[in-house]
């Protein structure tokens, strides 16, 4: 169940929602609009007086809730209505009226508008106009002349709105923790319906906007991009000149009076806001300039791969930038996907957004590699290959995400972590459609049997507790290809496979030949080892045992702790 609490001012506002809320809605969407409930259980309704006039009883009714609101006169608050519309979950069972006016009753007392049993609190009205959702309707003077005590009031109202959902068996809700955007309220929806669009406009432009900030590396460089994707950008500038803030809104969506609906940055988001995106672009400066740049796609992996040691052995303030990071670099991947990928990623990176904001002050600069990372990729036209980076990429974020969940959870972040696993039922589709290509293509290319084994020896020795898995696996022929392409390329195959094993445990890996398959093909196209590093490897495969025994009086160390996730 949610509420949402809206602030109205002006000398008339009472009149107008009143208007609203008994008329046709903006698509027509307003049903037998009546009263369930009201501050003294016989206020008028104007969907139940058949023999007058509704736009009378509609001016009676809002007078009478004015009334005290009249009665203080020049004392009174700019803003004196209070509206909060208060909907049921799409699969909730539909209420009765009666239901209905009970769940008001608990709203307004514990918003402080009519506390229990309190004769002069405020006037207020519920009023039903479809099967799921009621609005309530308030003006906030009490009849004893006083204001309400509405102290956190939508803290508040979201904890009556939780147990309601207990009391009356709907679905719950994950509690949050105030660091959500802003939903699309209700005309929003009825807007983007009449338009033919599945989303919002409030949406696409925080994903627009996201996106920009994830692209940038200046702030001339970010409104640069907004305006290239086709948003309109209105910066305010303060009386020094200097740029505050902006507004952004998308060519065509206008109001009634044929203008521009504008949305500031801090109303998307709450890390959208001008200051925040200072403070991030500049705490993740340009990475210096390498003699030897690395692979884009291979740096960003790797990064990507650093991330779960991030969320469980570093500080809970580089955990929350790497989460910031990996969030940007999501926003960013559709941008390089195949068509049949990229819808997914758009839904991935939309809901792992929820992920990525917490009241846990985030250090940005421990995450600069895999900000620039995706940046060059986006940069460089050569950078996008074959499909193995991204399927490499994915691969990498997917256990990363499951760390996000666990993390999240330990956090009791209930929002984020239902974030995060949305975002990984997206990410795994996607992966599907990128990965099994490629691995198709390595699989037809797989070396002789006299080879393949070979490597499977190798793949005993080195790990037996999944060799046997790994060996029935329809993507050991993929495995086997990138092995062959790295002995090609000058590599020891024993010594990659290691090193591949090395880099961190198949335990949590749904489908190991996959993952190796990934990371050797990214060890591969490092740089060839000289013939000197070459036999020192080898000889160091051959010598070591496969479970070296620890000398006397060592204990050996404990394996690393991981959430119980399996990825693809």
């Amino acid at each position: 169940m949610i509420p949402k609490i809206i602030l109205g001012k002006g000398d008339r506002a009472t009149r107008r929602l009143i208007g609203y809320l008994y008329g046709p809605g903006s698509a027509n969407e307003h049903t037998d609009p009546h009263l369930v409930a009201s501050w003294n259980g016989f206020a008028p309704d104007p969907g139940r007086s058949p023999h007058r006039n509704p736009r009378d009883v509609e001016a009676q009714l809002a007078a009478q809730l004015d009334q005290p609101v009249r009665m203080v006169g020049d004392k009174a608050p700019a803003t004196a209505v209070w509206h909060c519309p208060v909907r049921a979950a799409p699969e909730d069972p539909t209420l009765t009226d009666t239901q209905w006016a009970d769940i008001a009753r608990r709203i307004v007392a514990a918003a402080g508008i009519a506390p229990e049993g309190d004769e002069e609190a405020c006037r207020w009205v519920a009023v039903r106009h479809a099967d799921d959702h009621i609005h309530i309707a308030a003006t906030l003077v009490r009849q004893d002349g006083r204001r309400p005590r509405r102290d956190h009031d939508i803290r508040a109202v979201q904890r009556e709105a939780r147990k309601i959902e207990i009391d009356f068996g709907l679905r719950r809700l994950n509690p949050g923790d105030g660091t959500a955007a802003k939903r699309p309220t209700s005309r929003e929806h009825f807007k983007a319906r009449r338009q033919g669009q599945d989303t919002t406009t409030r949406e696409i432009l925080r994903m627009r906007v996201r996106r920009a900030v994830a692209a940038a590396s200046s702030e001339t460089e970010f409104f640069a991009l907004l305006e290239v994707t086709g948003v309109s950008v209105r910066p305010k500038s303060g009386p020094s000149g200097d740029v505050l803030g902006y507004s952004v809104a998308l060519p065509g969506d206008l109001n009634m009076h044929s203008e521009p609906v504008w949305f500031s940055g801090s109303t998307l988001a709450g890390d959208l806001s001008l200051p925040k995106i200072r403070h991030r672009l500049t705490a993740t400066g340009p990475e210096p300039i390498s003699a030897r740049p690395a692979d884009p796609w291979h740096q960003a992996t790797a990064a990507t791969e650093r991330i779960p040691h991030h969320l469980t052995h570093s500080s809970d303030h580089i955990a929350q930038g790497q989460l910031v990071a990996l969030g940007g670099a999501l926003d960013l991947l559709p941008l390089t996907a195949p068509a049949e990928a990229k819808r997914e990623l758009d839904r991935a990176a939309a809901v792992f957004e929820r992920a990525t904001r917490s009241r846990i002050t985030a250090d940005l600069d421990s995450a600069r590699v895999l900000r620039r990372s995706v940046q060059t990729i986006l940069r460089t036209p050569t950078a996008t290959g074959d499909g193995a980076g991204l399927a490499m990429l994915l691969d990498a974020a997917l256990i990363a995400v499951a760390f996000a969940r666990h993390w999240h959870r330990t956090h009791q972040h209930a929002q984020q972590e239902a974030a995060a696993q949305q975002a990984l039922v997206h990410l795994q589709t996607a992966y599907a459609h990128v990965a099994v290509p490629v691995l198709d293509d390595l699989a037809r290319r797989t070396p002789g049997i006299q080879t393949k084994h070979r490597y499977a020896r190798h793949l005993q020795q080195a790990v037996p507790e999944h060799a046997d898995r790994i060996l029935k696996d329809p993507a050991w022929d993929a495995l086997a290809t990138a092995l062959a392409d790295a002995e090609t390329a000058g590599h020891n195959p024993a010594a990659v496979l290691d090193q591949a094993l090395g880099q961190r445990t198949l335990d949590d890996a749904r489908n190991p030949a996959r993952t190796l398959t990934w990371r050797i093909h990214r060890l591969g196209q490092r740089h060839t080892p000289s013939a000197r590093a070459q036999a020192a490897m080898a000889r160091s495969t051959t010598r070591l045992p496969n479970n070296p025994i620890p000398p006397a009086g060592v204990t050996p160390a404990a394996p690393q702790q991981s959430p119980h996730v399996r990825r693809r």
